[in-house]
């Protein structure tokens, strides 16, 4: 192909790409959008300049580099135009240096050696995915546990309020799928003293997530918990895990969880199917759950975290309490955990949500 022939292709891809999303500045020289070098080289640093990945061609030496004027900022869409194998590596993280192979189609990472074939994920879907994988482990180390109540720069310990307990007998649902409906929710084995306990929620601040809910911790006593213990529904034992259809979680589909009492979950049950007499063609979290929410982000606390993803909500007719909260990244299957202290009593129940670390 003649150089007359690039550049009208160019052009026309130019054009083309016009209904394209903006993917944010990058630094490329004029020889490759003049089309008289090809991609060589690629690196990703910390400029200040959009996306802070610079692009050079194959002709292009450190005399031509220096100088501004042989500098162009575009969007990295244009480059994409130029050469749309450089998808693959626009999630590569700062301090990427790169070589492109022409005739493979594919880039080297110079520090590494790696061969990059396909595209690099976002970092925010390799922390789902690893965060995914870590959920729902029978055990843990008690320091993963410790940690996640532990206040830091980016995690902060927030009382949302007290959750009411009349029988004793802890249910785990999403409270605007499962919550009330007895085959769904997950009545825990273990039971625990009748009475109210505080619900604290451990948020963190993520550059990756934004604010979201790390873990939710019911606080049973003041003791510190020395050991954890997974949470197994009723008529089932942590040793049950190991036999077939036997599970721990519960699970989440409208993004939210909560902890209830078995009676409250029977009391919203009814509230539940009188609301819905009432609006037939209601929707319960849009019409009735959402402005509470939004109340709620006007709070005190809220406002204090930046964050407004749980509420403190009582049954209209019995007053009894329950705390409704984001499940971290959403939809899932959870499992929570016992917290026992040194004399093997009962101290919290814990749902992790995320590993912070994958986060930060």
């Amino acid at each position: 192909m003649g150089l007359l022939d690039k550049n009208k292709t160019n052009k026309k891809k130019t054009t083309d790409k016009t209904n394209q999303r903006p993917l944010g500045a990058c630094i490329v020289t004029k020889s490759l959008l003049e089309g008289t070098s090809q991609l060589k080289w690629m690196f990703r640093e910390n400029n200040g300049i959009g996306t802070g990945w610079v692009a050079l061609g194959h002709t292009d030496t450190q005399e031509y580099i220096n100088q501004a004027e042989n500098l162009a900022v575009v969007d990295f869409s244009t480059l994409m135009e130029i050469e749309p194998v450089v998808r693959n590596v626009f999630y590569m993280p700062i301090g990427a240096d790169l070589e492109f192979i022409s005739d493979g189609m594919y880039f080297v990472n110079t520090r590494t050696g790696e061969e990059i074939r396909e595209p690099v994920k976002h970092p925010l879907q390799m922390a789902f995915e690893r965060n995914l994988k870590f959920l729902n482990q029978e055990t843990y180390d008690i320091s993963f546990f410790q940690n996640l109540f532990c206040k830091t720069e980016k995690m902060e310990i927030i009382t949302v309020g007290e959750v009411d307990f009349p029988t004793g007998n802890v249910v785990l649902a999403d409270p605007m799928v499962y919550l009330g409906n007895e085959k769904y929710q997950t009545t825990l084995e273990k039971q625990i003293p009748k009475g109210s306990y505080d619900v604290e929620l451990a948020m963190i601040r993520s550059a990756l997530a934004g604010v979201r809910v790390a873990a939710a911790r019911l606080k049973i006593s003041d003791q510190i918990a020395l050991r954890y213990e997974i949470a197994m529904p009723k008529g089932f034992e942590p040793a049950d895990l190991q036999k077939p259809g036997v599970f721990s979680f519960f699970g989440v589909d409208a993004g939210l969880a909560c902890f209830a009492d078995a009676m409250t979950a029977k009391e919203y049950k009814t509230f539940l199917e009188e609301w819905h007499r009432e609006y037939p063609n209601g929707n319960l979290y849009e019409d009735y759950f959402a402005p509470l929410f939004a109340e709620n982000v006007k709070s005190g606390v809220a406002m204090e975290t930046g964050a407004g993803n749980f509420l403190l909500w009582k049954l209209p007719k019995s007053g009894k309490k329950l705390v409704m909260f984001a499940s971290g990244m959403g939809d899932g299957i959870y499992s929570a955990y016992w917290g026992f202290d040194q004399n093997d009593n009962i101290t919290e129940l814990v749902i992790p949500f995320m590993n912070p670390e994958y986060f930060s």
